[in-house]
């Protein structure tokens, strides 16, 4: 990331890095900086106050020890700066209470989701690519937090690397499998995940026919739009037993469609003007973060990188896969797969035929904000495209895709 530093709307000293409490969390960051300027002019209350609080709350732990030197090049593009790419973990802890859905104990730390978020180094366009947990791949050798040699697997399962060891070694897996030169990581904890969704209100989601019902698990969302807190969103994003086909894609399209919904409901007039829903979101956000970002300064100049993108920019997909030949149960890569890391790398756009299935933060499929379809202005029954900056259309879900992740067409 550049170290050219936007002016930041908090004054004041940066407080100290506070290291060792292990949450975590990561959205939409653009607000951070804006909402701290609405605090001051609305309720007079004292951004440096807050600004030292909400920096307390961080846990920032600086993971390039365990990476080592030998990492990918990054690739900087002539006039135009440096592209971003930032590692995003889902942390699956088992004492976080009411988040057991898959009724594991004892388990320690898992990870439910991975998704790198590539911001372009024009800042007109972003991706967030998510990798299937169940995806078999072939991981390096790494090192544990304590410095402990964590030998490599052939044909594993993608979330072992970080059960067994953390954010570094997923990270590790990632840059070796994919050759993208990670820049920063975020773990999102899943307690503080509930807690940021209830402190802005809730979330929409529209929730088809004939809603989810899954007694062994004890979810029962009835179908129709509606926001939905804590546990219930929760749920709603982890559930798969017995929503769409069952599968491990479908959630991670309702996680990305969730995501989206969420980045409209903190940027809405809803949110943005209620100092008390400011003060909680930011607050349940920077304590559910564990991340590299040293302070909030760093944060809120990420999310300044977002100013120029917009929603309807912001694209979500899942890496090209399919079904493992040995195992039903389990994800391999396709050959398009290494296609779409080229154009990471290369930070160029996606074409229509490696963009397919896009969910876009400015259109989420079933929502209020959603204008038919489910690409970005397509009403076609079949999904509708999605029209990025660069002119490049990208393929959103059909309404069998749709239908197999949970979601309303």
């Amino acid at each position: 990331m550049s170290d050219a530093e936007p002016s930041p709307a908090v004054p004041g000293p940066v407080a100290p890095k506070r290291r060792g409490k292990g949450r975590k969390r990561h959205t939409v960051a653009k607000v951070v900086v804006a909402s701290l300027v609405v605090l001051a002019m609305a309720t007079g209350l004292s951004v440096v106050f807050i600004y030292r609080h909400l920096n307390g709350n961080l846990n920032v732990q600086d993971l390039s020890g365990q990476l080592g030197g030998d990492r990918p090049d990054k690739k900087y593009v002539a006039g135009s700066g440096e592209p971003l790419n930032i590692l995003v973990m889902g942390s699956d802890a088992r004492d976080c209470k009411g988040c057991n859905i898959d009724n594991l104990t004892g388990m320690g730390q898992r990870s439910d989701t991975t998704i790198l978020l590539h911001l372009s180094a024009d800042r007109t366009r972003a991706y967030g690519i998510s990798v299937p947990r169940d995806s078999m791949v072939d991981r390096p050798t790494c090192l544990g937090a304590n410095g402990e040699t964590i030998p490599g697997g052939t044909h594993v399962m993608w979330n072992e690397a970080f059960s067994i060891g953390g954010p570094a070694c997923t990270m590790k897996q990632f840059e070796s499998l994919t050759g993208i030169r990670l820049d920063h990581y975020v773990v999102v904890n899943f307690e503080g995940f509930k807690s940021m969704v209830d402190a802005i209100g809730g979330v929409e989601v529209c929730i088809p026919e004939p809603g989810f019902v899954d007694p062994a698990h004890g979810i029962n969302l009835p179908a129709g739009t509606r926001k939905l807190e804590g546990v219930q969103a929760l749920n709603y994003v982890r559930e798969r037993y017995e929503v769409g086909n069952g599968s491990d894609i479908g959630r991670m399209k309702r996680q990305q469609a969730f995501i989206a919904s969420m980045a409209h409901q903190v940027v809405s007039a809803g949110t943005l003007s209620r100092p008390d829903r400011i003060v909680s979101f930011l607050d349940a956000a920077t304590k559910s973060l564990t991340t590299d970002l040293p302070n909030l300064v760093k944060i809120g100049q990420l999310g300044y990188e977002f100013r120029n993108i917009g929603l309807d920019h912001i694209q979500f997909l899942t890496i090209p896969n399919t079904v493992d030949p040995t195992n039903p149960n389990h994800l391999v890569w396709t050959p398009q797969a290494k296609r779409v890391w080229r154009k990471i790398i290369d930070d160029e756009p996606l074409t229509k035929r490696l963009a397919t299935d896009v969910i876009t933060a400015g259109n989420v499929p079933g929502g209020s904000h959603h204008s038919g379809g489910s690409g970005h202005s397509s009403g076609s029954p079949s999904g509708g495209s999605s029209s990025g900056s660069s002119g490049t259309a990208a393929q959103g879900p059909s309404q069998q895709e749709l239908a197999d992740a949970g979601l309303c067409a």
